[in-house]
């Protein structure tokens, strides 16, 4: 991620629960951390406190999770999200074959808006935004900014059925620079793609770990903890059982 400060946003605090999976025994010493959902619960004072979530988490793991789980599970891409305060890059994978798409010239809710539409064009179901963390794992308050955002954005995702994670990105901004120097990048185009291909890094991150380590951003509004349930309206092209004759 590209090493820009976002604007100033109020710190929200969150809940963390671990996303138990139906695969958990099979997992082993060595197997990631498991999936994490973030609620964003308010008071009737307005005040955020710490709540437990109010679905069932395992009705809705992540993409990559999924295909972990069941070979033979048919769903949508993954929109890689590198977070910026002027620039946004954006990455695209389906399975572990992600690949740099484009750089966001933009902030609030015209990202917002702009994000959903490529979602939508691109037959995403799920954004993995990139957590900025210190060498160490812990969080700064840059991490608490982030946050803020995809609390934000989640509300608007979550209308559609699609979800929100948050993945940790540290490392990924010189994984990119790496990438690109392998690829044959020259050095004057690096600057304009640097975001897409952290936004890249991120999803390759994400789609190695299989899903664990990846945080839900969890809308506390219970209609929009249904539709998530739900999930987004099947593509009748891949789907056709769904489809009425």
């Amino acid at each position: 991620m590209a090493h820009q400060q976002l604007l100033p946003l109020p710190v929200q605090r969150h809940c963390l629960l671990p996303l138990n999976t139906k695969n958990r025994s099979q997992r082993t010493a060595t197997t990631p951390k498991s999936t994490l959902v973030h609620c964003l619960c308010s008071g009737r004072d307005g005040e955020t406190r710490n709540a437990p979530a109010r679905i069932n988490l395992d009705e809705i793991p992540p993409n990559a999770l999924r295909r972990k789980m069941d070979s033979l599970w048919r769903g949508g891409f993954s929109l890689g999200v590198d977070l910026g305060m002027s620039r946004t890059g954006l990455a695209l994978g389906k399975g572990f074959s992600p690949r740099p798409l484009t750089v966001l010239d933009l902030r609030g809710q015209k990202l917002e808006l702009r994000l959903l539409e490529i979602a939508e064009r691109e037959e995403a179901d799920e954004f993995i935004i990139g957590l900025p963390k210190s060498h160490d794992g812990r969080e700064t308050p840059q991490s608490n900014k982030v946050r803020s955002v995809a609390g934000r954005f989640a509300v608007r995702a979550a209308e559609r059925g699609w979800r929100v994670y948050l993945q940790d990105e540290h490392g990924t901004s010189m994984e990119a620079l790496d990438s690109m120097i392998d690829l044959g990048v020259k050095k004057s185009a690096r600057q304009g793609r640097v975001d897409a291909f952290a936004a890249m890094m991120v999803l390759e991150r994400y789609f190695s770990m299989s899903g664990y380590g990846a945080e839900l951003v969890l809308p506390k509004q219970l209609d929009l903890q249904q539709k998530l349930l739900r999930g987004p309206a099947k593509d009748k092209d891949f789907f056709p059982e769904n489809v009425e004759a």
